[in-house]
């Protein structure tokens, strides 16, 4: 993976591991893709945000209390990366959900939609899962056209 620096657009956002987590990720995803005029990717942008958040809450949870999570999204002229880092040392774990599980489709869902994805660690206990979507080309010169 890049640095940061490597790409034109680039956004963070650091939140506690709770449920409300996930619609903070999803609004800020939608309201940031439109900025960055990527307007063809929110509703899948925000289905995987909502995904990868999810899972990052589950597994940064602990007897003490949420832990910290956090929601990169990365962007140039060919994809958007979308990286959540969570407070866990188990690595993700797809699996296969039953027709009646309320729960389990996190990874089906994200590999149904995004171009790849993958995780990599940080630390023992801190690792970052990711996924891209591909642009089409379409990302404008939003940040690129402005010289201050």
């Amino acid at each position: 993976m890049h640095g940061s620096s490597d790409w034109p657009h680039c956004s963070f956002l650091e939140l506690a591991g709770l449920a409300t987590a996930v619609p903070c990720g999803r609004l800020h995803t939608k309201h940031v893709l439109r900025e960055w005029q990527l307007d063809h990717l929110i509703d899948d942008a925000e289905t995987l945000v909502s995904e990868l958040l999810t899972n990052a809450v589950k597994a940064s949870w602990s007897p003490q209390g949420a832990g910290l999570i956090a929601l990169r999204l990365l962007a140039d002229r060919e994809r958007l990366l979308i990286e959540v880092w969570d407070q866990s040392p188990a690595d993700p774990q797809p699996r296969e959900a039953h027709d009646e599980s309320e729960s389990g489709r996190g990874f089906t869902v994200i590999d149904a939609i995004s171009h790849r994805w993958g995780f990599r660690r940080t630390s023992h206990s801190q690792k970052v899962v990711w996924c891209e979507l591909l642009t089409r080309g379409q990302a404008l010169n939003v940040l690129e056209d402005y010289h201050p």
